[in-house]
């Protein structure tokens, strides 16, 4: 298809019928033949049309009067349309002016003071006001004029002459003196012509001559005609006339009566039809009862119904009695198929329409409603019974397939179970947790619900709206809103039967109202619960799509909340209880850090753990869904966040104490004593086949004071910062109380540790010391220091070892403490010896200031005092020499101990130092 036709300039624009007028526009057609239709004014112009090219018609306009539009319409193009108009109109047409139409050559139409102005033959309009009108060059527009007089005219001799046009058209240029002298020659003019007939006839004795010649002639012309064609001519004609209507009747007598038979057929043919429907309407209703086209059964009854329900025939009468008990069983199975559940809502609704069409009793669409409640109450009961003697018979022990598809593994898989891939899934069930029979009733109760309610719903609506053509009883809403709700009410109690038992308590809801689930079934559904609650917001969407009243929706949000509260309580209980068991998992696998020294994974264990459950809880539970409200906004899930989030980090400290002193008596067991090394092998040492497995009781202890100090100093601020940026309320005081902890904890291990480390220590110095029956009365002149104040240093240098091996922050906490016990010792050993001899003071003295001198780094105020109290108890040299002799033995100790003394380097300044040539 082209483009439409388009008209856009017309000559001339106005004209009386049969005027020659070019049409101009675009898309006027491809050719003579594509032109179809030519209408100007009304009037249809395709017979006079020429087509010259698609932008040039010529035509004739027809006998169209007034203004209108020109449609030019092509095969190509199709109707068009028109951007200008023409004006026909229709001249009045003298005797002496040659026109293509019939003129009456009648008398003209009088003019308004009862006589004629001219004769036919003269025929010429004076102005009536005597006024010339050369002046008035600039005519008045017509088109003006045509609208402001629409019905009117100009023309004197017109029905619908109006002055106004006259003056406008002729005088509009005309004074109004001028006007006042031309009324009053019209006045005169007017005057004159009363005057008598005689007067009359003398102004006009010529017109009157030539019209008596007329009648003359005209007399002569009518007694040749009756002379010649008889008084009569018409007669004839009449008879001819007549001969041809009585010929004509006789050609179309044998088709009339042919039709008047066929109608006769017709009507008794309509007559057998319907009674042939009406006896055979019982066999028809049977038939397409078994075809199930019960809308045809309704169609036919009603037709029936209206041809025969008020005929007084009795064989019409035993027919109906007849179709009517068939109708009646159509009622009695559509009323069966509405009971029958499962059906759709679509398939509910057609068995209501076809139970109202056929007027059956009762409230047919009440009755479908009533039974899908039925039936959604009986599928959740039925499914709650189900699954609660399913998990008395099998319980948990068998693993099942959830619906989602896969085969389903427990959150609890993250908070520590190992999950091993095998190819092999029907010989290996380590990595597949069994589903519980709880989350597969919640699965299952949830899909009814989802699938079911909403058709009870849309039915309800569809009920109340007036769709289903059934009267609505009062109190019908609020029966149908009670349905629902307990249709509601139903589902969230059987769902807090199953996963959340504590809830009903709290409502004052006695479980056996929604089944009594076994108590050891609950173990294994807390790792389930954020797949249980996705199920059920999954439910509460399809709710809020359906647009239910807020008190129904609010059942199933407190359900929600609850959910989500106890999911919450789970998975975090869930990961304190994995981290409390953290220590199981120890690979005793140090990595050294440059500003916390030696420490193992379980802190770095410890911190994924958190964050896993942190980001596990803001995504199912934390954040609020659709109609959801916020955990956050509520003072009891506050609390209860706080404290859980405080037992999640005190678990690790839990964790560490059990870590460090799982094994303190088995340990102390295999650890036999020994008095000195100088008699026998230390413990440190030595080592039974059970510690060969793993490090020392003493590492251990080492290795958890290094992990508490981190997790206090790093993982702890860190977690606090994870906390904030997953939208959690800021931990402040559960990270007080676990840091608290972890301090407790550090203090606790440390003082074992030094216990375990400082009496062995201590109690060798003094059999070391008197070791050969070494008595300070001695004469014998010393040479270097005692074996045993080496064995204080080299014990000392074990311990500085053995800590710096695991973190060396800790070696000024240890060695402080220990220097300080060693100190204590030597004081109270030389405070209690009776009496000195020079070289017994020269020895002594030798022996307390080589071992102050290698500990000097780690020397406390107290270490000090006893350091001092130790020197107090000698007596003092007096003579030089005597003082010589002390420090000739304290530089020899400096050269052959020197590898010994650069272990005790300043702690804050630790470098390696280059060793002497020998």
């Amino acid at each position: 298809m082209g483009p439409p036709p388009v008209v856009t300039g017309v000559s001339p624009k106005e004209g009386p019928p049969g005027t020659r007028v070019t049409v101009r526009g675009e898309f006027l057609g491809t050719g003579p033949t594509d032109l179809q239709g030519l209408t100007i004014c009304g009037c249809d112009c395709l017979l006079s049309a020429e087509w010259k090219s698609s932008n040039k018609i010529i035509a004739r306009s027809g006998p169209g009067k007034g203004r209108g539009d020109i449609i030019v319409t092509t095969r190509s193009g199709g109707r068009g349309t028109s951007t200008v108009q023409f004006r026909g109109y229709h001249e009045t047409i003298g005797p002496m002016k040659e026109s293509a139409v019939w003129v009456e050559e009648a008398p003209l139409q009088t003019l308004a003071w009862g006589r004629r102005s001219l004769s036919p033959t003269s025929y010429q309009q004076e102005d009536p006001l005597g006024l010339s009108v050369e002046e008035n060059d600039k005519k008045f527009p017509e088109d003006d004029l045509h609208e402001l007089f629409p019905e009117g005219s100009g023309d004197l001799a017109s029905e619908q002459f109006v002055a106004g046009w006259f003056l406008l058209e002729h005088h509009h240029a005309t004074t109004f003196d001028d006007l006042r002298a031309g009324l009053a020659f019209l006045r005169r003019k007017v005057d004159g012509q009363k005057e008598g007939q005689l007067s009359f006839f003398k102004a006009n004795v010529g017109s009157v001559m030539d019209q008596m010649d007329t009648l003359m002639i005209l007399k002569d012309r009518f007694e040749a005609d009756m002379k010649e064609h008889g008084p009569e001519p018409t007669v004839k004609v009449e008879n001819a006339i007549q001969d041809c209507i009585l010929e004509a009747n006789k050609l179309f007598d044998e088709v009339l009566a042919r039709r008047d038979r066929a109608d006769a057929t017709r009507n008794a043919l309509g007559v057998l039809l319907r009674f042939k429907f009406l006896f055979s309407l019982p066999v028809s209703i049977e038939r397409n009862i078994r075809k199930g086209d019960y809308d045809v059964v309704i169609n036919d009854y009603a037709r029936a119904k209206n041809l025969f329900s008020k005929t007084d025939v009795a064989v019409f009468k035993k027919v109906l009695v007849e179709v009517e008990q068939r109708i009646n069983r159509l009622r009695e199975i559509l009323h069966s198929k509405l009971q029958d559940m499962p059906s759709t809502l679509e398939e509910q609704k057609r068995i209501i329409r076809n139970l109202v069409n056929l007027e059956a009793t009762g409230d047919p669409a009440w009755d479908g409603i009533s039974y899908h409640s039925s039936f959604i109450s009986q599928q959740l009961n039925s499914c709650r019974d189900e699954h609660i003697a399913a998990e008395i018979t099998a319980g948990e022990d068998t693993g099942k397939t959830s619906k989602s598809g896969l085969q389903s593994t427990p959150l609890s898989n993250k908070f520590g179970r190992s999950s091993n891939n095998n190819n092999n899934s029907s010989q290996s069930h380590d990595w597949l947790t069994s589903v519980p029979q709880r989350v597969l009733f919640v699965e299952e109760l949830t899909d009814i619900v989802s699938n079911r309610f909403p058709d009870l719903w849309k039915l309800g609506q569809a009920y109340f709206s007036g769709e289903l053509h059934v009267k609505v009883e009062p109190g019908k809403q609020a029966q149908f809103k009670r349905m629902v709700l307990t249709t509601i009410e139903l589902f969230s109690g059987l769902l807090r039967a199953a996963v959340l038992p504590h809830t009903l308590d709290r409502m004052s809801v006695q479980r056996q109202t929604y089944g009594t689930w076994p108590s050891q079934g609950m173990e294994g559904v807390g790792p389930w619960l954020p797949h249980c609650l996705r199920y059920v917001r999954s439910t509460y969407s399809s709710f809020i799509r359906l647009d239910l009243p807020g008190e129904a929706l609010d059942i199933i949000a407190i359900l929600i909340f609850d959910l989500r509260l106890h999911c919450m309580s789970t998975l975090f209980q869930q990961a304190s209880e994995h981290v409390k068991s953290l220590h199981k998992r120890e690979t005793w696998k140090i990595e050294f850090d440059s500003k916390h020294g030696g420490i193992t994974a379980l802190p770095s264990q410890f911190e994924s753990k958190v964050q896993e459950v942190v980001q596990l809880v803001k995504e199912s539970v934390l954040v609020g869904e659709q109609r959801e409200t916020s955990l956050l906004e509520n003072s009891n899930a506050q609390r209860e966040l706080s404290a859980l989030v405080q037992g999640l980090l005190l678990s690790f400290s839990q964790s560490l104490e059990n870590f460090a002193f799982s094994n303190e008596a088995v340990m102390q067991e295999d650890h036999s004593t020994a008095v000195s090394q100088l008699i026998g092998s230390p413990a440190v040492y030595r080592s039974s086949e059970k510690e060969r497995s793993g490090p020392a009781w003493e590492q251990r202890l080492l290795t958890t004071l290094s992990n508490c100090q981190y997790t206090a100093k790093v993982v702890l601020p860190c977690l606090s910062e994870l906390f904030i940026r997953h939208g959690f309320p800021s931990p402040v005081l559960p990270i007080a109380t676990a840091t608290n902890a972890l301090n407790t904890l550090d203090k606790r291990i440390l003082e074992v540790y030094l216990e375990q480390k400082s009496d062995p220590l201590v109690g060798t110095i003094e059999p070391s010391m008197y070791l050969g029956r070494f008595d300070w009365d001695t004469t014998r002149k010393p040479t270097d220091i005692r074996p045993y104040a080496k064995e204080i240093i080299a014990n000392m240098i074990g311990v500085h070892a053995e800590v710096h091996r695991v973190s060396p922050n800790l070696v000024p906490r240890v060695l402080t403490q220990i220097v300080e016990t060693v100190a204590e010792e030597l004081s109270r050993l030389m405070s209690c010896v009776t009496r000195f001899s020079v070289e017994g003071n020269q020895q002594a003295r030798a022996d307390i200031l080589a071992v102050q001198e290698t500990v000097r780094f780690f020397i406390t105020p107290t270490a000090q005092s006893f350091f001092d109290e130790a020197l107090e108890a000698v007596p003092p040299l007096i003579s030089t020499a005597d003082m010589k002799v002390v420090e000739d033995i304290l530089t020899k100790f400096r050269i052959r101990m020197r590898l010994q003394l650069m272990c005790f380097g300043d702690p804050k300044n630790q470098q390696t130092v280059a060793a002497p040539d020998m």
